[in-house]
């Protein structure tokens, strides 16, 4: 991509930010903005593979499998089926899924753990080999975990930036073409702006570094499902939390199409008293979108953050029954993998099982992001909600 276009990309990019009056009604917002020059994205080495990249995972009837996990949270996973937290178990249940057939048709991406980036096949072929024949592109995450923030209000801040740039090239050498970071906002500790603040220049800074060594970055600042509070509250955190995001992305000169976003829907939280519809919270999440994502970001990719199976399939659905500015999909977890595992069972007879039980879930949602999804003939276990308070990977 030319160096000008890519000025005028991102001149349009800031003449976005700047025009939204909610962002400029923050105190010092104005001040901030009118005395800082329009800042020129630089055109890396990099540039044209991450766009080709992020419209790859961002393609029509796909999302990502997030399988990033790290050992002590796949040991949980592994102690729910009764096996030890062994590198042979966690190796057997992940071959278990990137070698599942046919995965590619629902599937674009797979977010890794370190450890799984670099194993292989029981038969010595490269996972990331398994994944690229199934046309999916493989993915790492990159944080190294939550710490306690200190001058907050008991809140968390995500560490990693040390020796991140290092890292990321030797990722993409072993074919990392994406990355992870997640860092989190909790609304019942407030948030405070110092932990929102936080949050987004750690997510902005993670973003650049990921774009220099060619991984496109997915920027996840989860809002936790934490809390009792009412779906207009998460919607308001929300747009705060997002406005800053890409306030700081702006000014790290990160270029909005080699990125992909991970937002939480906007939904009450999970200890509220009245649950809402599928419609609500669609309507809720777009419009926090709408006000705070430019078109010019190819793909949104939604967590489940502890929503049961088929409620984050039947919310991604309901996002979907309208044109949107990008593509509106999924990076599951959980909500992918719960039926996988009790499918499994740690059992080598039931792995053929356990695939086919991975297959239902990414081809409902692989529907719900074209809007044709039915929970017509959903099984009981797949609306058994997952949310667990203070979760952490």
């Amino acid at each position: 991509m030319a160096c000008s276009s890519l000025v005028k990309l991102n001149a349009t990019a800031s003449s976005w930010i700047a025009g939204h009056q909610s962002v400029n009604s923050r105190p010092g917002a104005a001040a901030r903005f009118s005395n800082s020059r329009v800042s020129v994205i630089r055109a890396g080495s990099y540039t044209d593979e991450l766009v080709k990249t992020a419209k790859s995972i961002a393609s029509p009837g796909r999302g990502i499998l997030a399988i990033d996990e790290s050992n002590a949270t796949c040991g949980k996973r592994l102690a729910s089926i009764g096996l030890d937290n062994t590198e042979t178990n966690r190796q057997a249940y992940r071959q278990l899924l990137l070698t599942t057939p046919g995965l590619g048709e629902y599937i674009s991406g797979a977010i890794l753990f370190e450890e799984t980036l670099y194993q292989s096949t029981t038969d010595g072929k490269k996972f990331v080999d398994c994944l690229r024949d199934e046309n999916i592109v493989p993915g790492i995450k990159v944080d190294k975990g939550l710490v306690p923030l200190p001058g907050s209000n008991n809140e968390s801040w995500c560490q990693g930036l040390d020796g991140l740039a290092s890292r990321s090239a030797e990722y993409y050498k072993q074919g990392a073409r994406f990355a992870k970071w997640r860092t989190v906002v909790s609304i019942p500790c407030g948030p405070s702006s110092l932990a929102v603040k936080e949050a987004a220049w750690g997510l902005a800074r993670y973003a650049a570094i990921s774009q220099d060594n060619g991984l496109v970055p997915i920027v996840e600042p989860e809002i936790l499902l934490d809390g009792d509070h009412p779906i207009e509250r998460t919607l308001e955190v929300a747009e705060k939390v997002w406005a800053e995001v890409f306030y700081y992305l702006a000014e790290n000169n990160v270029v909005f199409e080699g990125i992909l976003l991970k937002p939480s829907m906007v939904t009450p939280g999970a200890e509220h008293k009245e649950k809402a519809s599928p419609d609500t919270i669609a309507k809720n999440t777009l419009t926090m979108l709408r006000r705070r994502v430019p078109p010019a970001v190819p793909g949104i990719m939604f967590l489940s953050g502890g929503q049961s199976e088929a409620e984050a399939t039947l919310n991604l659905n309901a996002m979907n029954q309208s044109p949107n500015p990008w593509h509106v999909s999924f990076s599951y977890a959980r909500a992918l993998q719960n039926s996988v595992l009790k499918s499994w069972q740690g059992r080598p007879e039931n792995v053929e099982a356990a695939q086919k039980s991975l297959l239902v879930r990414a081809k409902a949602n692989s529907l719900a992001q074209l809007g044709k999804y039915s929970a017509e003939g959903e099984n009981e276990e797949a609306k058994k909600g997952m949310f667990v308070k203070g979760y952490t990977y």
